[in-house]
């Protein structure tokens, strides 16, 4: 299952927070907030899709991640290659690189980080 963005941009907050009150939840978010109604829908979505949980303190809910952010987005960029660019590595890097308007010195960081991957192999 997947978040939708609206999920995505609370998961966000409450990654940050690692535990977190509906009143905490919402002071996160910058002006204009969102209506209180419209984050317990979210929560109430992201825990019935088994992304988040809680914990009860009397009727107030403390809610916390049950996906690291990292793997959130690790299986999120897999299904992007998958889904987008033939399950191919190198059709999405040649997309990325190309397209995303990359400076010479973040080019030159990533082959960095490439040839560092290549020699742990």
């Amino acid at each position: 299952m997947q978040l939708s963005k609206t999920e995505e941009d609370l998961m966000n907050y409450l990654w940050k927070l690692e535990k977190a009150f509906m009143k905490d939840l919402l002071n996160a978010y910058p002006d204009p907030k969102p209506a209180t109604t419209t984050v317990a829908t979210l929560l109430k979505r992201m825990t019935d899709k088994g992304f988040i949980a809680y914990n009860l303190f009397g009727k107030s809910r403390e809610y916390y991640p049950l996906i690291k952010k990292k793997d959130y987005f690790s299986k999120h960029v897999n299904g992007l290659i998958k889904n987008f660019f033939n399950d191919s590595a190198s059709q999405f890097a040649s997309f990325f690189t190309k397209e995303t308007n990359l400076t010479k010195e973040e080019l030159e960081d990533l082959r960095k980080l490439i040839d560092s991957e290549i020699k742990n192999k």
